[in-house]
């Protein structure tokens, strides 16, 4: 139990510049044109990691519930009704916007991966990095599945998603391979909230698959996934305290707890085709376990102090819940279901506002005290 709380490098992810790699080594004379693109974006690359994906998990998850929101309901409820109207030029343009930022994102990271590979593999190699892995192909899959250009059935949809699932099954093999065969990665001392982010990943490719009409490969994914989860929750229950098993600055991670029950939940309706007794318990494990966490603001206010992209480890979660909410509501057809869902639906959205003007206003203040620290420092160096 006191493995996790004594590894203070869990803030590698954080701050991966603390990486000991150099670039030098890559550029000796002449440089060439490869060399000359690296000097210039070393900056950029050695403190982007794969982490930033918190990012596009939470932009695509929520264009993912603008579209459900957006299409028509099965059942005639006021509330339900008027959310269908949203615009479907406004769905289209969250979507164009979203997919702009996933792939900048991942063409940084293909950057990353190009120029500084060693450091790559020292995300590959650390027990809360290599999780984050996970997250640009969980992205693309819920960007696909939330396209209103794509539909399932269309040869695109399936490429796509063979390409975006084939590397979340080969991290599987090799992640959920040594947790079996007591490796590297022996689960019950590397397991922590962001261990869940493989789960959520094929939960979201088994949701993908069975809106193709995958059913066997959905159902093998799912139990993929739930057999892990089930050891993980486990593991993650009896021990973490909620206070001294992460560093306080990666604590809001622990609203992953809410997004992999979520994502089962949404996964099982597509495959069973309706939000049955197990997608509800499901989705009531998830209700709880975020009131659980809310209900505890303590815990989460030293890393409130300070801005962090780990921040962004609040939305992504939300807006899960929330899709789990507009099926419930879906099936249930009550006022209450709908008053939850739509409570949920407008934090989450909400919340990704406030992540956005926050963010924005954090790299405007950075932004302006590299410029001032470069105009005092000119004049010395004239001189």
């Amino acid at each position: 139990m006191n493995e996790i709380t004594a590894q203070p490098q869990t803030e590698l992810v954080i701050e991966p510049s603390s990486y000991n790699t150099t670039t030098q080594s890559h550029c000796d004379p002449p440089v060439s044109k490869k060399c000359s693109l690296s000097f210039s974006l070393t900056p950029v690359l050695t403190k982007f990691h794969a982490g930033y994906f918190r990012i596009s998990l939470s932009l695509c998850s929520q264009a993912l519930l603008w579209k459900i929101l957006g299409e028509p309901p099965h059942n005639a409820h006021a509330l339900r009704q008027v959310l269908s109207f949203l615009p479907s030029a406004a769905v289209a343009l969250l979507w164009s916007i979203v997919s702009f930022t996933l792939a900048f994102l991942s063409l940084l990271y293909i950057l990353r991966c190009f120029f500084h590979f060693e450091m790559v593999k020292a995300e590959f190699l650390h027990h809360v990095g290599v999780n984050y892995l996970f997250a640009p192909w969980i992205s693309w899959l819920l960007l696909l599945q939330s396209s209103p250009f794509i539909t399932p059935k269309s040869v695109y949809y399936i490429v796509l998603w063979w390409v975006f699932a084939v590397p979340i099954l080969v991290l599987d093999v090799k992640i959920y391979g040594q947790w079996f065969t007591k490796g590297k990665r022996f689960v019950s001392v590397v397991a922590n909230p962001t261990s869940q982010i493989s789960v959520i990943g094929n939960l979201v490719a088994a949701r993908a698959a069975s809106q193709m009409g995958w059913r066997e490969f959905a159902i093998g994914m799912f139990s993929l996934a739930m057999a892990h989860y089930l050891v993980l929750f486990v593991t993650l229950y009896q021990r973490l305290s909620g206070s001294t098993s992460l560093p306080a600055m990666l604590r809001p991670v622990f609203f992953l707890f809410i997004a992999a029950p979520s994502m089962a939940s949404l996964a099982w309706v597509a495959i069973s085709g309706t939000f049955d007794n197990a997608s509800k318990m499901l989705f009531f494990l998830s209700l709880f376990l975020f009131l659980s966490l809310v209900s505890r603001p303590t815990v989460f206010r030293k890393s409130m102090k300070k801005y962090s992209l780990v921040w962004w480890a609040y939305s992504f979660p939300l807006t899960v819940l929330a899709l789990a909410s507009v099926e419930y509501a879906e099936e249930v057809k009550s006022g209450m279901a709908h008053a939850l869902m739509l409570g949920l639906s407008a934090l989450s959205v909400l919340v990704i506002l406030a992540l956005m003007v926050c963010s924005v206003i954090n790299t405007s203040m950075l932004v302006l005290d590299r410029l001032r620290v470069s105009t005092t420092s000119r004049p010395n160096s004239d001189s």
